[in-house]
């Protein structure tokens, strides 16, 4: 058995890159994980995720739970791909499974828990992970602080937008394991990718203002994002006063259809990762994300059309509720 270990992460995503950086110097330290090959990974593996199977011990952080991982961090209540692989969590519980839906990033939840638990704690991730929190879980201060701020984590944020295969992600997370936010933001392929993601944003808010139009508080569109930027609070900037944005973005390889609450509102939110999980998307509560191949672009007004409507029921039912 080769004594290389593989560290499987969310890819290309903020909060994936610091949870992945945390779990790597814990593994690395205390754990023994001295050939550790990092590995991102987006749900469009998701049909293929159960029959992954290195030969060698592997973790997987701020993804899909495996069963025959040796470590695993995870916050997305859609996480269990099926009945049996939450029961196999169920039955193994330890110190190396760690979950909790509740937690806003998978960042402090690591963070938060092998700092508790077992008494493992590296200071210079604080920082980074307060971002990822932010990030991860919407808690800017306004909208305009997500278009208008330069600071290195909504940099690195904003570069990885323009990153397609999530293997690039690769070497982003190496270097953040051994340096930080500020570094990271003037690599190379960190300051172009940023570069170019702020001159297509512009070009994407221009496209989406004429793709989106608001109905029943919800900001629904219909946009494409080849060769520019669709920023994922750009309903919000457009319509400050929507309840939530559901809609198409159409590029090159493919239709991604997301869904996402207005977090400056207070409200209980409609499940969007339940609502797409059931059409084999996934993601959080507040947001979600599902991904159709280019043969079922056919396909996405229907798709759009059932997330309304999933959305439009909780609504009614919320309002019905005493």
């Amino acid at each position: 058995m080769s004594d290389r270990r593989l560290l499987y992460f969310h890819a290309p995503c903020f909060d994936g890159l610091v949870s992945g950086a945390i779990l790597w110097d814990y593994l690395e330290v205390e754990a023994g994980w001295k050939r550790v090959k990092p590995r991102g990974v987006n749900y469009g593996i998701r049909p293929q995720w159960a029959n992954v199977n290195p030969k060698s011990p592997f973790a997987v952080v701020d993804f899909l739970f495996h069963p025959r991982a040796t470590y695993w961090v995870d916050h997305h209540a859609t996480t269990f791909l099926n009945d049996e692989f939450r029961r196999v969590y169920e039955r193994r519980r330890s110190d190396r499974f760690i979950y909790d839906r509740t937690t806003p990033s998978c960042s402090k939840l690591v963070f938060d828990y092998l700092k508790r638990s077992l008494g493992y704690r590296n200071a210079r991730f604080e920082d980074m992970v307060e971002w990822a929190t932010k990030i991860d879980a919407a808690r800017y201060a306004s909208v305009d602080e997500v278009f208008e701020s330069s600071s290195p984590a909504l940099t690195i944020n904003l570069a990885l937008s323009q990153i397609a295969d999530p293997r690039q992600c690769d070497q982003l997370l190496r270097h953040l394991k051994e340096s930080d936010l500020d570094r990271l933001a003037m690599h190379p392929a960190v300051k172009k990718n940023a570069t170019r993601a702020l001159r297509l944003s512009a070009d994407g808010l221009k496209r989406f203002r004429k793709g989106a139009y608001l109905v029943d508080d919800i900001v629904v569109f219909d946009v494409d994002a080849r060769n520019a930027v669709i920023n994922r609070y750009a309903p919000y900037r457009v319509f400050p006063s929507a309840r939530y944005s559901a809609g198409i973005i159409r590029k090159d390889d493919g239709i991604r259809i997301t869904a996402m609450r207005n977090p400056w509102k207070e409200f209980k939110s409609a499940p969007l990762g339940r609502i797409f999980e059931k059409i084999g998307g996934g993601g959080h509560q507040r947001v979600a994300t599902v991904v159709l191949k280019s043969a079922k672009s056919d396909e996405a007004p229907d798709v759009l059309e059932a997330v309304v409507s999933s959305i439009r029921r909780h609504e009614r039912l919320s309002h019905r509720s005493p």
